[in-house]
């Protein structure tokens, strides 16, 4: 976890694969307990700290995620993210190449809670939700290609589906088709850029961290 934007507000963390963002049944330390720590060290505060989680990315994922330091923060967040304000940019390296360099994805997803796995479903299936993301080519290698990637809806596991079920899983996602894992068990998909408007100084706030290391290489050829 490495803070890498923070106000009164709100902090703003990179978060890297394997770390959870909630609580969940392993029992591992989520990033929120992390956070309340680092604050109540940074800014000596005595008794409990306040750190609302306003959304999640998988565990394997790496990337930017918000937090809120107070709970007026974290209830604007809440509705802004409901009303889609809070934008945000993924870099995915997949396997393959894709047949148009830029493009939107639409299909019809429909959840496992119990396998934990989403799967492409026709729209009558119950509980069918319609998926859209869109997506243009970064650069290309021999065998991968880098993606960005921006959500339409947020659906649970969407662009790791949703590119797995057009022919290019992302780099060590065995859970979707890739071919191997990476080393440390993550896949190669980061939350790149956050933009939204700040919930109480109304100022534009747009942060960015850098690509996973594995992306260098195609992104020099």
């Amino acid at each position: 976890m490495t803070p890498v934007y923070e106000d009164n507000h709100i902090i703003i963390v990179r978060k890297e694969a394997g770390e959870i963002v909630q609580g969940d049944k392993t029992g591992d330390t989520p990033l929120s307990e992390t956070i309340k720590a680092y604050l109540k060290e940074k800014y000596n505060k005595p008794g409990n700290v306040f750190c609302g989680v306003v959304h999640r990315i998988d565990r394997p994922v790496s990337g930017l995620v918000i937090f809120a330091k107070t709970s007026k923060a974290l209830s604007r967040l809440n509705d802004m993210l409901k009303k889609g304000e809070i934008h945000k940019t993924y870099w995915a390296l997949v396997e393959g190449h894709r047949k148009e360099k830029e493009g939107e994805i639409e299909s019809w997803l429909q959840s496992d809670g119990r396998l934990n796995k989403t799967r492409v479903v026709d729209r009558n299936a119950p509980d069918a939700k319609l998926s859209r993301l869109r997506y243009r080519v970064v650069a290309e290698g021999d065998r991968y290609s880098l993606l960005e990637v921006t959500l339409l809806t947020g659906r649970k596991h969407q662009i790791r589906v949703q590119l797995a079920s057009t022919g290019t899983p992302i780099k060590g996602d065995l859970k979707y088709g890739a071919k191997r894992s990476n080393p440390g068990g993550g896949i190669s998909l980061i939350a790149k850029k956050i933009e939204f408007i700040h919930p109480v100084s109304k100022e534009k706030i747009e942060v960015e961290t850098d690509p996973l290391p594995e992306m260098l290489p195609i992104l020099q050829n």
